[in-house]
């Protein structure tokens, strides 16, 4: 019998060993991330998953625990995704915001960042779509926060007043140890960041100005609205998106902390257009970048030749296009959110005039 009763007393030793073995490796602690607004997301390794706080110009990583599983198995498919998460959050569809979504590459789970009446929320869909919220308290974390964000107030911009704290983060991504992390700094109005993971310091990130196509000529207020790390032909590169809607390749031995860099603009695809998110895909042994726009659709886009692709340096008028070529996916309506599942599936959001939002997993094209 007492070895029965031991039993229990020596799995949670081993679990808590365990558990601080693996913050130990990642550099994280248990603690409450304060997470003031949850907006882009982006999974690293071992299941943690990086939240971008634009209202706080922090970026927290936090251990999931979610390790286990087979993405290739996973299909989720989840009806009025908004209302449901909107019922587990305790208020009405109305009050809450689907923000952001990111696929837990070990597991196939989704996870989506969500503002919820002025506060932020975390809710994780199992592989079965089964809906839960994600606890910020007692977790293994890690925080960073960005040196040089814009203060949190109304200023005079180009287009009238704005709160450019609530841009200090407008994407992030995690590849070969780093994390990336785009948006407004103080100071550079559009900036990209470099920061190695575990966190130690964050950088005042690299000036980032571009070439834009449609409006014939370089900007460096314009600021990254969606991007991804690509390795094509061995250049290490991050492919980002702006507003109206040039598409632009840094080249990562580019990114300076401190300095400027002006990218190149690998394409235009039109203007009075947002880009919203992107993923890169294999199929057919070619590699596509998949991103949706709020008016042109699901675009899907070749990358041959864009490590040679010289850039746009001359004006492209009347909302046309030009650069590397794309085709687009008429299926595909609505899409929001999208973020890549396993080598032939992605998992995407996507909304409906009524408002009304489903989530669903998809066949790459």
């Amino acid at each position: 019998m007492r070895a029965i009763r031991l039993v229990p007393c020596v799995i949670a030793g081993l679990l808590v060993s365990m558990s601080a073995a693996f913050g130990a490796e990642w550099g994280l602690k248990e603690g409450n991330p304060d997470i003031k607004s949850a907006g882009p997301l982006a999974f690293g390794p071992d299941g943690i998953l990086f939240v971008g706080d634009a209202k706080g110009a922090t970026v927290f990583a936090i251990g999931t625990g979610d390790t286990k599983g087979d993405p290739s198995k996973v299909a989720i498919n989840v009806s009025g995704v908004n209302a449901k998460v909107a019922e587990l959050l305790g208020v009405n569809a109305d009050k809450i915001a689907i923000v952001d979504l990111a696929v837990n590459p070990l597991t196939g789970s989704a996870y989506l960042s969500v503002s919820k009446a002025g506060s932020a929320a975390l809710v994780k869909i199992a592989a079965d779509g089964k809906l839960s919220q994600v606890g910020l308290q007692k977790v293994l974390m890690q925080k960073i926060e960005l040196p040089n964000a814009p203060e949190d107030k109304d200023v005079e911009t180009k287009r009238g007043k704005a709160n450019l704290r609530n841009q200090s983060i407008t994407d992030l991504a995690y590849a070969e140890g780093k994390v990336y992390v785009s948006g407004v700094a103080g100071g550079s109005p559009s900036n990209v960041r470099e920061i190695p993971f575990p966190f130690t310091d964050a950088n005042a990130g690299t000036s980032v100005e571009i070439y834009h196509a449609a409006h014939g000529k370089v900007e460096d207020y314009a600021v990254v609205r969606t991007f991804l790390p690509i390795n094509i032909d061995g250049e290490a590169s991050l492919l980002a998106g702006f507003t109206c809607t040039p598409l632009v390749k840094f080249p990562v031995n580019t990114l300076k902390p401190g300095e400027k860099t002006r990218g190149t603009t690998v394409a235009e695809l039109g203007n009075q257009n947002q880009p919203l998110d992107m993923i890169v895909y294999q199929k057919d042994g070619k590699s596509f970048l998949l991103m949706a726009n709020n008016r042109r659709g699901v675009m899907k886009i070749t990358t041959e030749g864009i490590t040679k692709n010289p850039g746009l340096t001359e004006p492209v008028k009347g909302g046309g296009v030009a650069g590397q070529t794309y085709e687009t996916i008429e299926e595909l309506k609505g899409v929001v959110q999208l973020d890549k599942l396993n080598s032939t599936h992605a998992v995407i959001v996507t909304q409906s005039p009524s408002g009304s939002q489903d989530l669903h997993t998809i066949a790459l094209p």
